[in-house]
């Protein structure tokens, strides 16, 4: 079939029937939806801030005083409720619908919920390693550094 006629065709079936995107869409949403309730997706971000606002008052401890106001300001910003829809988007351009119930269907099992909870510690043990490994080998990091000559 040749591009015009395909969008032509498009733009009638889009014309004669305009609730089947609409019902397309609340379906992949709904999708999404599900992922973020199998993966605790609101949990995890409601963590995120408490972490970035555990990180700004150890970087600057006479924040405590104000910890409600700095709270009240990223939960504003980067929280659950200020970041929900834009991550729903992400999640919609980067996931077909069926896509996503391939990923349900897998989250909502045993080994699934099992990924969902294991993979953050594996992820942050690997990250300690990582760490670990570098101090152990920061001399070499030095001289080297300390020896080469800039490009």
């Amino acid at each position: 079939m040749k591009p015009a006629a395909l969008i032509t065709l498009s733009l009638v079936a889009w014309m004669l029937f305009p609730g089947l995107s609409v019902a397309d869409e609340q379906g992949h949403r709904q999708q999404v939806e599900i992922l973020f309730k199998l993966t605790k997706m609101q949990q995890k971000i409601n963590e995120s801030v408490e972490s970035v606002a555990q990180l700004q008052l150890r970087q600057n401890p006479a924040l405590e005083s104000k910890r409600d106001l700095l709270m009240d300001f990223l939960n504003r910003h980067i929280g659950w409720d200020a970041m929900r829809n834009d991550i729903t988007e992400m999640y919609m351009q980067t996931f077909t619908e069926d896509e996503l119930k391939v990923i349900n269907d897998f989250y909502i099992t045993t080994t699934g919920q099992k990924v969902i909870t294991i993979v953050p510690q594996l992820v942050q043990e690997r990250n300690q390693l990582a760490m670990q490994r570098l101090q152990q080998n920061i001399g070499e990091l030095q001289q080297i550094m300390s020896t080469s000559s800039p490009h």
